[in-house]
């Protein structure tokens, strides 16, 4: 009975010496051993064996941790009090310099984040502070980076949650962006008719362009038209007076034509002549055409004369 009571003391030994010496360290985690009170090594994650009573495993979480800045009260530098809270996000990059460079590494970094977000927004006015939280995000974020970096942390990002100045510093703002917002509203206001009147202008100035150019063309048409029927009028003109030459000159052809076919004598001239002559000299002419050669019309016209003094012919006798 003893020995079974020894035995089963010393399973239960074993069992917890087993248990101390089996370590899991997680994907996420990282292990940092020490022998006897002293650094020994950092482990990755696995199963890890290390010798009860002796070793000692510190785990390491990291992941991205993320800290709040509880809100502070901070004086702008035209002195207006305002409250600020903040938001940094963390991770490890060392988990040896982590354990052993910082006893509290949450309160070191929150009090470090509070001092320089003070120092930051202290060196600028409302509202210079109220619209560069981007620029208040980079430059803390670049100070703890670099004051982290001995305790083996990266500061990954930094956010301004809220900037809450005075209830009467409010106030005076709302009446300040409603004066602005009324003001613009009127320049906008004042733009458009502005924008208005020119266009409308313009759209006169265009029209009267239009209108001066539909006169242009109206008249340049209109001459065209007035020139191209008097280019009618001179073409028919003078189609009329080439036909009536040419039927004066067929009517000439066709009479002396005539005359040579019925072989007129000298006495029948003549006389045409004496008819010529008296409807030329009936009292209504102003001028009187002679023919140049006036000896033959002449003869002839005496030849005629002479048969006309001439006894007529007696009659035979029967």
């Amino acid at each position: 009975m003893i020995l079974f009571i020894v035995a089963a003391a010393v399973f239960l030994l074993f069992i917890i010496f087993l248990a101390s010496a089996v370590k899991i360290v997680r994907p996420y985690q990282r292990g940092v051993i020490e022998r006897l009170g002293r650094y020994f090594a950092t482990v990755d994650p696995g199963l890890r064996l290390i010798l009860p009573f002796i070793d000692k495993v510190r785990i390491v979480d990291m992941r991205e941790q993320v800290i709040d800045v509880p809100p502070q009260e901070v004086i702008t530098s035209d002195n207006v009090v305002v409250s600020v809270d903040a938001v940094v996000y963390y991770e490890p990059t060392d988990p040896q310099r982590l354990i052993y460079n910082v006893a509290n590494f949450m309160v070191a970094i929150t009090k470090l984040a509070q001092t320089n977000l003070r120092n930051l927004i202290g060196d600028m006015q409302l509202d210079q502070a109220l619209t560069s939280r981007d620029k208040i995000n980079t430059n803390l974020r670049e100070i703890l980076d670099d004051a982290t970096d001995t305790w083996g942390v990266r500061v990954k990002r930094v956010e301004i949650q809220r900037i809450d100045p005075p209830t009467d510093v409010m106030n005076a703002m709302h009446e300040q962006m409603k004066a602005e917002r009324t003001r613009r509203a009127t320049v906008t206001t004042a733009e458009g008719h502005r924008q208005a009147e020119i266009t409308r202008a313009e759209g006169e100035q265009q029209a009267a362009i239009l209108r001066a150019e539909a006169v242009r063309q109206q008249q340049i048409l209109e001459a065209e038209g007035e020139a191209a029927a008097i280019r009618a009028l001179a073409e028919a003109e003078k189609f009329k007076q080439i036909a009536e030459a040419e039927g004066e000159a067929e009517a000439i052809r066709s009479v002396y034509a005539a005359i040579h076919e019925g072989d007129p004598t000298n006495d029948l001239i003549a006389i045409k002549y004496l008819e010529a002559l008296g409807k030329i000299a009936n009292g209504q002419a102003t001028k009187i055409f002679v023919p140049s050669d006036m000896s033959n019309v002449l003869a002839s016209i005496g030849g005629v004369a002479e048969l006309f003094r001439a006894d007529p012919p007696s009659s035979p006798t029967t």
